[in-house]
């Protein structure tokens, strides 16, 4: 089982599955006429990371699911992986997680149960980590190795952060590098130093339990995390849903160290173009570096963080974060600027 390679089983890998914005939209929409429910604070309605519906008590259930193809080799790294970018849509929110249920797809003709148990066994080191249960789940026959969860929270009402509430002049944070879909792109071929993949699934194990403290601020207006349609996408929800535009600072967007031999190969994702397609007429100044790194699609990426520029000092000392760009008036000609 040692020399089974999930990533050969799957034709897409991590977040990089997820399906292009532009898509992504056409299949969203609809004519239907659907009922209105007050209680439900977050619907599908914007382009937020979880739905959230109020109790009558003033606490919140955040309610979200994600789940994937493998995005490395190892079942149990698999797991734990695929855990924590689904737990993350709740810190997303500003809340805190209560209970996850799986959710597996499993080739059982071509990849040994045992294998499955191990990506189940990954979970539940992060559901440990997290404090909560794995509590249950449900399982099919699929052709390909799929894995992810579906994760039940609470935010008491007052904290709860949505990603279309930006102010003009709040500073832009992210809490975790870029980089991981190139080096999970450069594994899948052969290509990628050891060392380097482990800083990427280091980087994809970290839980984003920040987003709970950032909740408890009401100087962080907005937030949400950073997954498939890499930065650029994220951001450009942020903005779109906040009537914003951003000026995005490269040289201090951080990076996962030692990224450029790949980018000097030109290795990528297929999804970082198809990125990249849905959103360039929304761009200026994207260079050709900027373009593979800020559309990577990133697979459970940090959190992308909105906070009031007159309380810089006291969240940069309190989480050691540097603001990587702010949000100004929206900008007639782009709504992404990147200098």
């Amino acid at each position: 089982m040692n020399e089974i390679k999930l990533t050969q089983f799957s034709h897409g890998a991590g977040c990089g599955c997820k399906i292009a914005p532009t898509v992504l939209d056409k299949i969203l929409h609809s004519d239907f006429k659907s009922a209105n429910f007050p209680n439900l604070l977050v619907g599908n309605e914007s382009k937020d990371d979880a739905a959230v519906y109020e109790l009558d008590n003033g606490t919140c259930i955040i309610s979200t699911t994600d789940f994937f193809m493998p995005i490395v080799d190892d079942a149990f790294t698999f797991g734990k992986i695929a855990s924590v970018n689904a737990i993350s849509d709740v810190y997303a929110m500003g809340g805190s997680p209560t209970m996850a249920l799986a959710i597996l797809g499993w080739p059982v003709n071509k990849l040994p149960t045992e294998l499955a148990q191990q990506v189940l066994d990954g979970a539940r080191e992060v559901c440990q980590a997290a404090g909560i249960p794995l509590a249950g789940g449900h399982s099919i026959d699929s052709p390909e190795p799929i894995f992810g969860l579906a994760v039940t929270g609470t935010v008491p009402k007052e904290n709860l952060k949505k990603n279309n509430t930006a102010k003009d002049g709040d500073l832009l944070y992210l809490t975790k590098p870029l980089g991981v879909g190139i080096i999970t792109t450069a594994q899948k071929r052969g290509q990628a130093d050891a060392k380097d993949l482990q800083e990427a699934v280091r980087v994809m194990t970290e839980l984003n339990s920040l987003g709970s403290q950032f909740g408890e601020l009401n100087y962080v207006h907005a937030m949400t995390d950073v997954t498939g349609f890499g930065l650029l996408g994220h951001l450009i929800e942020v903005c779109e849903g906040s009537g914003l535009s951003a000026e995005l600072n490269y040289n201090a967007v951080p990076l996962i160290k030692d990224l450029k031999p790949y980018l000097d190969q030109f290795i990528y994702p297929d999804n970082t173009m198809r990125n990249w397609q849905s959103y360039e007429k929304k761009v200026q100044g994207i260079g050709s570096e900027s373009l593979l790194t800020l559309c990577d699609p990133q697979t459970s990426g940090g959190l992308l963080v909105c906070v009031d520029e007159h309380h810089q000092q006291e969240f940069e000392t309190k989480f050691n974060l540097q603001p990587i760009g702010k949000l100004v008036n929206p900008k007639p000609n782009n709504v992404v600027e990147v200098q």
